[in-house]
């Protein structure tokens, strides 16, 4: 019998994962600030990366290395508080000599280890810190992940991780995943790490095309500000541990109900722990010819600052969602559209029902909401992207990101 079913834990969840997290005096306050994955044996390995034209050195290295491992990944190994970005020639250096430098220390080839890094764009990586954080962190290293999900953290909350168990005819097997990530979020890929694990027996690209399909709903359908980073990376590894075997033909449908379980749960969370946010908010476009342009819809919404700032207000202000709908390059039919906050109709066939505006207000208090805007095309596409208020709090934060 097919299900999935949360559990305790995160990215050691799945059987066959070692995680550490520690500080290695990058981040001034003390904080943690090294994590490491080890897979019990190489895993196979998938990865989505940012699709921002400007990428910082552990994108680009990672990239490169799983394309020359063919997707087997011995190591993850990610840093908080320096972005290594934007820092040339010695960036790629660094990022070159951590994977080089966990590679000697966990047996493995460089090529077989992936590195990640979360921070401010622009600042030198210590490369001495991250080695002094990789000797501590191999010695720190358990079946307790929690460490480890601290450790990527920057302006996040606090951690964020879920674990599922998926029941296939063939047996069980677990899948588990940490994140962070609160500002500079955007559909296609944002400044998020993921690091997701299983215990499936599954080849590498199958492995991705499974992961491209479970971000597409989740990762790819989430935004806090509209803005996409330098250093976005999200890493699936599979250990086999459990033995049940997965393919394109046989339980591939149930690694990708727990990879989008997992990955739902942390992009929600990233949501809700957003730079500044309130309130958790879903904006569903229907009525679309397609899926992309409901998508396309649903995004442009979501990122309008006008809209984003009513909702934190209170204020049922359709006429914001109009525009931004509108304006969004997709078919529009005015005539035929409608607009829901929550429960309340306030637009319809080209006309407004103001009188709902108080009931929708009232709904606005709450800080998770759903908002609809069809399209009025008579298409049958829908598509939700999940996006947070904008407050004063955001504009405070990263008006002071760098001092």
């Amino acid at each position: 019998m097919s299900g999935v079913a949360d559990i305790p834990g995160g990215v050691t969840a799945a059987r066959g994962f070692r995680a550490a997290g520690v500080s290695a005096g990058i981040k001034a306050s003390g904080a943690l600030d090294i994590a490491l994955i080890v897979p019990d044996a190489p895993a196979a390995g998938a990865a989505l990366f940012t699709t921002n034209q400007v990428q910082a050195a552990p994108v680009t290295v990672s990239r490169r290395h799983l394309e020359r491992s063919e997707g087997r990944v011995a190591a993850v190994i990610v840093n908080s508080g320096c972005a290594n970005a934007c820092t040339g020639q010695n960036g790629q250096l660094v990022a070159e000599r951590t994977a080089h430098y966990v590679a000697e220390r966990v047996g493995c080839q460089p090529h077989e280890v992936l590195v990640a890094s979360t921070g401010v764009i622009g600042v030198d990586l210590a490369l001495a810190k991250v080695q002094a954080g990789a000797d501590r962190a191999m010695q720190a290293l358990s079946t307790d992940g929690a460490a480890a999900a601290r450790a990527i953290m920057t302006t996040d909350r606090g951690p964020k991780e879920h674990a599922v168990e998926v029941r296939t005819p063939d047996g069980a097997f677990r899948v588990g995943g940490i994140a962070k990530g609160a500002g500079m979020i955007e559909p296609m890929m944002a400044t998020m790490l993921a690091f997701v694990t299983s215990d499936a027996q599954v080849d590498p690209a199958v492995l991705h095309h499974a992961l491209e399909d479970a971000a597409a709903t989740t990762f790819n359908a989430i935004t806090v500000d509209g803005d996409s980073s330098t250093n976005d990376t999200v890493v699936a590894l599979a250990s086999g541990a459990s033995g049940v075997h997965v393919s394109k033909d046989r339980n591939y449908g149930d690694l990708v109900s727990g990879l989008r379980v997992v990955c739902h749960s942390l992009a929600m969370q990233i949501v809700r722990g957003g730079e500044g946010a309130t309130k958790l908010v879903a904006i569903r476009v229907s009525g679309a010819s397609t899926t992309d342009a409901a998508r396309q819809a649903a995004r442009t919404i979501a990122n309008s600052l006008l809209v984003k700032t009513a909702v934190h207000g209170g204020d049922p202000n359709w006429g914001r969602l109009v525009a931004a709908a509108g304006r969004s390059g997709v078919p529009f039919d005015l005539s035929r559209a409608l607009v829901r906050i929550g429960p309340v109709i306030l637009f319809r066939n080209g006309q407004p029902h103001d009188g709902e505006a108080p009931r929708a207000a009232d709904y606005l208090q709450g800080n998770e909401l759903e908002i609809e805007v069809n399209l009025g095309t008579g298409g049958p596409a829908s598509f939700t992207v999940w996006t947070c208020d904008l407050s004063a709090e955001y504009v405070r934060i990263n008006g002071e990101y760098r001092t």
